[in-house]
């Protein structure tokens, strides 16, 4: 069967007459950048053992260095030349089925890189590595045509297991079976040597094998499982008019199956998720799976506690997860012992079976974007995903992407659900600006919380609601300088500015971690006047601390939140109240559901406002009306207040009105106006060195490259191509390297990926520079 039309390369042999030649084939491709795969025999010995999706050991290179690759066709027509053969199958079963394999064909396609990067990257190292696992030797009696004749004389004790494992009636572990006999192995082993015993090895998941032995050891125990139980059964909720429209909708393509794209665009707190179970529900009774995509890693305990209760059994699938505990799920997915599927961008790849539906929640989240080879979209991928498969897939959000939302308007688009209205009526919350070019200044060494937002944090508690506060900033000062001689502090690899963490007492590179200790002075001019200036969340904690004495505070930010279990520990304590005051970054702007937060504050609406990066609007629009979405979920009602300095800049001004069809429509008008997407496909390519004169002179030669190839396949009456840079990279040097970069643009996805292919075929960079190439980059920085 073939899986591909990449064509393969044959590995000729120096020696052919060396090996026995093979009779059947296979096409291999590497976590290389390579566009094609590479031919290899495969021994007799081996025929029964290889397959597609399965991961084989090969000579590569001058060398013949034991190289590890993947198996995407299988073929018993011999190539023209002799071939190297493979020298070992790594796995038993397949690791990715013919499904998986088009779609990550797709994304190589797509995204301009190596196939073998792409199924590298997809494969959990849990799963390549067989984490979680261990051979285990088992022992069964030898089957009464083969025993031997006449019967051996036998011992007591091997009497004794030998009609222990006839009773047993199935194959037992070779050691459960000893400790069962009050022994060690002896008695067994001689069972096996005089051949009325055989054993053999199968890999088996630790945890089956310890439930194994705790079921032994109590029968009428019954086995956990690492993913979450159905056994707590939750009662639906009555839908209100607006949801049982959307639903009414939803069921029949549910019922019917088939590729079918929905936008759920639904306010905060106006039931998408109720609506999402119910999809579930539906396609695990029709005896199918679903996949359901969340952005930060908080959402998850969340997520699953919904969904455990009503969908069936529940896995999660996540960076945080050890490799054991990845690999365990990947392989309970991939056997169809898994209902429902959750986790962040690489759940997308989940090896589901009989896939029934794809949700992506807060499909607008800028995390579902890689920044690593493959640099891909987990929101295009599942909708790539979900053509292929042909089941149905809902992307949901209050503030959809506006790539989505152009979609959901086009003829031949997405199908748009609404929301409108909160669940049970309950209004979305008054939003006040508070412009700190006229807040009066507060007295003492604090600045973060003006007086407005302080006296709302304390009437809100002295209420006895809840306060959450949003600063996207960490650390606790975030620009460092001497004022003798206007020095600042930066990375010794980056040209970013370091951090003072003042809980572990440095200074902090947020991109490469770079770290150093605080300067006593400056290191410029030894002056001693350093000034530790700028706002983080660690200064806000303290600040806040200050201000309200007696009310307890926690900071969620990747600084606190970096053990196995933080999120789920602190969001618990918040929502039994034992928590006041709950500050953080954008990990709490999005999906949390308390219904006693009455004031949410948001302390720097310009962060990240003035970026050179046309999504910088678009981003803070989305922040602002997702963090404004956590007050008044209860009956308490709600308020917001937002302090800033550009109160009258319309992405701060309408997401005070929670007005995003406004929004989207000014918004997509400038992105018209300027060729960016939706309106053009966007590619960006980046030359990266030590050396800043290599970056430079390679760049100029892809220059030429590219000029030359945009002048072949751009004719009169074609799509225009938009050619951009060479330029240096608005973070110029980033962890070491120096950094130039092209933008190209057109409204033909096909004739930008053909000037790409065609200048990438060509790029031979020269030793020291690398390139990278992002197709709709979300970072331009």
């Amino acid at each position: 069967m073939a899986t591909t039309t990449m064509p393969a390369a044959n590995l000729f042999l120096d020696h052919p007459d060396s090996i026995a030649p093979a009779t059947l084939f296979v096409d291999v491709v590497f976590d290389r950048p390579f566009d094609h795969a590479y031919t290899y025999g495969v021994p007799d010995a081996m025929r029964e053992t290889v397959g597609v999706g399965k991961r084989v050991e090969c000579p590569f290179g001058r060398g013949d260095k034991t190289t590890e690759g993947y198996v995407i066709r299988v073929a018993d027509v011999p190539p023209e030349r002799a071939v190297k053969n493979i020298a070992r199958v790594l796995d038993d079963t397949a690791l990715l089925d013919e499904h998986l394999l088009k779609l990550t064909r797709w994304m190589a396609d797509y995204y301009l890189c190596g196939w073998g990067q792409v199924l590298h990257a997809v494969v959990p190292a849990g799963v390549r590595d067989k984490a979680g696992t261990k051979n285990v030797v088992f022992v069964q009696p030898t089957p009464r045509e083969e025993l031997p004749n006449p019967l051996p004389t036998v011992t007591p004790k091997q009497k004794q297991a030998l009609d222990r494992l006839k009773k047993e009636g199935q194959p037992m572990e070779l050691h459960a079976l000893a400790r069962m006999m009050g022994g060690g192995t002896a008695p067994i082993s001689g069972l096996i040597s005089k051949g009325l015993v055989r054993k053999f090895v199968e890999r088996m998941e630790r945890s089956e094998i310890d439930r194994r032995a705790e079921f032994r050891k109590e029968p009428g125990e019954s086995p956990g499982h690492p993913a979450a139980d159905a056994g707590r059964l939750a009662t639906p909720i009555v839908m209100n008019a607006d949801q049982t429209a959307v639903w009414e909708t939803l069921l029949p393509i549910l019922g019917e199956g088939g590729f079918h794209p929905f936008l759920l665009h639904g306010v905060t707190g106006s039931g998408k998720t109720e609506v999402y179970l119910r999809a579930i529900e539906e396609v695990v009774r029709q005896g199918k799976e679903a996949i359901v995509l969340v952005p930060e890693i908080s959402l998850t305990p969340q997520t699953i506690e919904r969904f455990s209760g009503r969908c069936g059994v529940v896995a999660v699938l996540h960076s945080h997860l050890t490799d054991s505990e990845r690999g365990q799920y990947w392989r309970r997915v991939a056997a169809g012992q898994v209902q429902v599927v959750v986790g962040a961008r690489s759940a997308v790849f989940a090896p589901t079976r009989k896939l029934g539906v794809i949700i992506i929640d807060e499909e607008h989240e800028t995390s579902f974007k890689q920044e690593a080879t493959p640099r891909y979209h987990a929101r295009d991928v599942a909708v790539m995903r979900a053509r292929l498969a042909n089941v149905p897939i809902i992307l949901g959000s209050a503030t959809p992407s506006l790539e989505s939302w152009h979609n959901a308007h086009r003829a031949d688009g997405y199908t748009l659900l609404s929301l409108p209205n909160r669940v049970e009526n309950r209004p979305l919350p008054k939003v006040q600006l508070v412009d700190l070019r006229h807040e009066p200044k507060t007295p003492g060494k604090h600045f973060a919380i003006g007086p407005t937002l302080e006296l709302g944090i304390k009437n809100a508690l002295k209420a006895g609601g809840q306060v959450m506060l949003f600063l996207n900033r960490r650390g606790f000062s975030t620009h460092v300088h001497c004022p003798s001689c206007g020095h600042v502090a930066q990375c010794a690899h980056c040209d970013l500015s370091l951090t003072f963490h003042r809980h572990k007492a440095a200074l902090v590179c947020h991109y490469c971690g770079f770290e150093t200790a605080p300067f006593t002075k400056c290191p410029s001019c030894s002056q001693v006047s350093i000034r530790y200036q700028g706002l983080g969340t660690e200064k806000l904690q303290e600040e806040i601390e200050a201000k309200i004495p007696n009310k307890f505070v926690q900071r969620m930010d990747s600084d606190t939140m970096s053990k196995p279990g933080s999120h789920q520990r602190v969001l618990d304590a918040f929502r039994e109240g034992l928590i006041h005051i709950l500050l953080g970054t954008q990990m709490i702007a999005k999906g949390l559901d308390f219904p006693n937060v009455t004031l949410v504050g948001v302390v720097n609406a310009d962060v990240g406002l003035h970026l050179p990066d046309f999504r910088a609007a678009e981003r803070t629009f989305q922040l602002l009306a997702q963090v404004s979405g956590r007050a008044g979920r209860g009956e308490k009602g709600g308020q917001v207040m937002i302090q800033t300095f550009t109160p009258d800049h319309p992405c701060i001004s309408l997401a005070t009105r929670h007005d995003f069809i406004s929004f989207s429509k000014q918004e997509l008008g400038h992105r018209r106006e300027h060729n960016y997407p939706p309106y053009q496909r966007l590619a960006r390519l980046i030359v990266r060195s030590e050396k800043e004169s290599l970056a430079a002179a390679f760049a100029e030669t892809l220059a030429g490259a590219f000029k030359a190839a945009v002048a072949r396949v751009t004719k009169p009456g074609a799509p225009s191509l938009r050619l951009l840079g060479p330029a240096e990279c608005p973070v110029f040097k980033l962890n070491g390297y120096y950094r130039f970069h092209f933008q190209i643009q057109s409204e033909n996805a096909g004739m930008l990926h053909a000037v790409m292919r065609e200048v990438l075929s060509a790029a031979k960079p020269p030793h020291g520079v690398e390139f990278q190439v992002d197709v709709d980059p979300y970072s331009m920085l």
